[in-house]
């Protein structure tokens, strides 16, 4: 996730620890750089799935779609901010661009073995700028964003960024929305020491909030703890591509927080659902939760969440068991009497008659004992 100050109450951006990473004599020397790419063992994944057919919508800074790792992958989107070409392409920072390559670079040269390798090389992203070098949008314009990638089909939304820590109503609604739809948002949990709660809209119902974990597998210390963590993926150290920047002959970079892990995560998902295309939004994310590995105390925990994304895991695991509350068998059909108004319910009125009867047969018992006893007494007298 990016936070660095821009325009009062803008969101929080830049990624933490980014560099700029310069044309190497080895081309290769990239996809030498993604640790990540062998611990999440994504050549078995890519035997599996590599996300063709799913579009991806990458809400941040806008996407280079002319890098030579990109190029093909990336879609005419949507500017929510003055300052781009209207379409989503063009990036003044790299952030955007960087994410986009975690989730759909191919890597070039022969066999596109150089360059960076994104999660999903087959799917599509759909760029929506939210900032430029001019300023950025803030909560409104994520809100915008969501809405318009929920109008143009997409299946999931990542969201590197947050908005302003104040909850805005817009943009709850919007996440809100775009669930009801059917499509999945993952959105990063935020970078300490900026966030010491989950950052919006990660933190709100319908949204995925997604931590970072390093080399080893352990949280990272920039990665936001809380209740609504949900997963975790790399997220220290990661090479992805950048903007193209003539000048200083760099179009690659390096950065550390939950905005690489949250673009990964998104990568698996489009794994997942170009395999199972039948899935809901909510079965996609119960199917990566499910085979995610449990790290931290046993169970869902606010540092891991469910635990760490394995694609592999999630691209092969059986489908889940039916859920307990789901019916197994067409339900009897009931037919119920409505209630009277003011009347108590069924089992009050039930136990109001039967204390009835029990006092009228007390009653009558008694009659009888004495009218018996009465008799016994007249018929003794006249012997």
């Amino acid at each position: 996730m990016r936070f660095a100050a821009r325009l009062a109450a803008a969101s929080l951006l830049a990624a933490v620890a980014t560099v700029g990473v310069g044309a190497p004599a080895h081309a290769d020397r990239y996809r030498n750089d993604q640790w990540f790419l062998p611990f999440l063992r994504v050549s078995e994944a890519h035997a599996i799935s590599q996300g063709e057919g799913v579009t991806v919508a990458l809400i941040d800074s806008g996407v280079e779609g002319g890098h030579p790792d990109l190029t093909g992958n990336v879609l005419k989107g949507f500017d929510t901010i003055v300052g781009g070409d209207g379409d989503g392409w063009g990036d003044d920072e790299g952030h955007g661009s960087s994410m986009a390559g975690l989730i759909a670079g191919h890597g070039h040269g022969a066999g596109n073995r150089d360059g960076v390798l994104g999660l999903a090389p087959k799917a599509k992203i759909l760029p929506i700028r939210i900032s430029t070098a001019k300023g950025h949008g803030g909560g409104d314009a994520i809100a915008i964003g969501i809405d318009e990638a929920v109008k143009r089909g997409v299946k999931i939304i990542s969201i590197s960024e947050s908005a302003p820590s104040a909850d805005s109503s817009v943009l709850i609604k919007a996440v809100e929305r775009a669930h009801a739809a059917g499509v999945l948002i993952i959105a990063a949990a935020g970078n300490q020491p900026e966030n010491f709660y989950v950052a919006a809209p990660g933190r709100y119902p319908g949204a995925v909030a997604v931590g970072a974990v390093d080399q080893k597998g352990a949280v990272a210390p920039v990665s936001t703890r809380g209740a609504e963590v949900q997963l975790v993926a790399p997220g220290v150290d990661i090479t992805s591509t950048s903007r193209i920047n003539k000048a200083t002959n760099t179009q690659y970079r390096r950065s550390s927080g939950t905005s690489p892990a949250t673009a990964i995560t998104a990568g698996v998902a489009a794994l997942v659902w170009s395999k199972y295309p039948q899935l809901t939004a909510d079965e996609v994310l119960e199917r990566m939760t499910r085979t995610a590995v449990d790290k931290g105390p046993a169970g869902r925990d606010n540092d891991y969440g469910f635990g760490l994304i394995d694609p592999v895991a999630a691209l092969t695991a059986p489908a889940a068991s039916p859920s307990a509350a789901a019916p197994t068998v067409a339900p009897s059909v009931e037919v119920s009497l409505p209630e009277l108004p003011g009347t108590p319910d069924s089992g009050g009125l039930s136990r109001l008659f039967t204390g009835v009867v029990l006092l009228v047969v007390v009653l009558v018992g008694a009659v009888l004992v004495i009218a018996g006893i009465a008799v016994f007494l007249v018929l003794r007298k006249r012997r």
